[in-house]
């Protein structure tokens, strides 16, 4: 792990090009002034019964639940999740690709599932949060802790400086969809039939699960959605290296991948954040990629956005950590202790 630059420096901002630099004065290891909280109380008790009601989820998985019902919720999870990185995140936040209608119905169906806020929401303030990033108009800013960063953010009134710069963000190609309209006014009904109704009432009517069982163990996997969505947040901030940008706090972090679909790869994602992948390397732990790759193939996604390989090259070398992957052996940045501990067989014999 690469330890965190303490300097001030120029980076690129995020454009499609790094050939137009344009260039920012960041510190990521700049001080923020001291901050007065106002609790929420209201979401302080909500999170604490989600919890709680999650624990018991848990028990009821291994003590009385039907195995049918722990795997809908395990599948509820993930499907929840897509919603969030190819639906939310992805397609409608950064507009790495376009997607035509079914499409976008059934991933408003999943984001609608997850119950994180309509797609207007969630996109306008995500991308306030990546203008912002790291600055006290970033709603979830990491710089004021872990925790925060996690779900302090949600249990706080929003710092005056995220409603003051998020005004200027553009947003109209949002509120002009007559999609995401829909699902932002009918919001509280969609997410109580989507998010609860459905995932409680289905293992009830298919194969008799109690009433109770289905509806802890769907608090279980809606609590697990969010934490996992939590994590690009906090841990993805926090743990990890920098080999595309050095100067900002996001890092790339394998677990977090694994769990949320694709999306730990962060120091690349806020280098080139209209990339579809979010990712230099494609399907690794990234079944976000694959699941909009095979939309492109049936037809239903198009316009999929990517970085080219000389692109990341000339980043790299810029304002990377030196983290980033060797290209084999010799690349100059492996190191001699690599190249003198390493095994060679079968040496060529004169």
């Amino acid at each position: 792990m690469a330890p965190n630059s303490s300097m001030t420096a120029e980076t690129g901002v995020l454009q499609e090009t790094d050939d137009q630099e344009v260039t920012i004065k960041h510190d990521c290891n700049a001080k923020l002034p001291p901050r007065e909280y106002k609790l929420v109380w209201r979401n302080i008790i909500l999170y604490i019964y989600l919890h709680v009601s999650a624990l018991y989820g848990l028990y009821a998985i291994f003590a009385s639940a039907n195995w049918r019902t722990a795997l809908f919720g395990l599948a509820l999870v993930n499907l929840g999740n897509l919603g969030i990185t190819a639906g939310v995140h992805r397609l409608w936040a950064h507009r790495s690709y376009k997607a035509k209608f079914p499409l976008r119905a059934f991933l408003v169906f999943l984001q609608t599932l997850a119950f994180q806020g309509s797609v207007i929401e969630w996109a306008r303030d995500h991308r306030v949060h990546h203008k912002y990033s790291e600055t006290d108009a970033d709603p979830h800013n990491a710089k004021r802790g872990l925790f925060y960063s996690h779900v302090g953010w949600l249990l706080t009134k929003k710092h005056p400086e995220v409603f003051a710069k998020g005004k200027g963000i553009d947003y109209s190609d949002l509120t002009e969809d007559s999609l995401l309209k829909f699902q932002h006014k009918h919001y509280v009904y969609l997410m109580v039939f989507t998010s609860f109704f459905l995932p409680t009432f289905l293992p009830c009517y298919l194969w008799g699960e109690t009433f109770l069982n289905a509806f802890f163990i769907n608090m279980l996997r809606y609590c697990c959605g969010l934490n996992i969505t939590w994590l690009v947040n906090s841990a993805a901030h926090f743990f990890g290296d920098k080999p595309y940008d050095r100067f900002i706090n996001p890092v790339e972090n394998k677990h977090v991948s694994f769990l949320a679909l694709g999306e730990g790869w962060h120091n690349y994602h806020h280098t080139f954040p209209w990339d579809y992948k979010t990712s230099e390397y494609g399907y690794r732990l990234n079944p976000t990629a694959i699941f909009i790759n095979c939309m492109a193939y049936i037809g239903q996604a198009y316009d999929l956005k990517s970085v080219s390989t000389e692109m990341i090259k000339k980043r790299v070398k810029r304002t990377g950590d030196g983290t980033h992957e060797l290209w084999g052996w010799g690349d100059k940045d492996q190191s001699s202790d690599e190249q003198t501990e390493a095994v060679i067989s079968h040496k060529r014999r004169d």
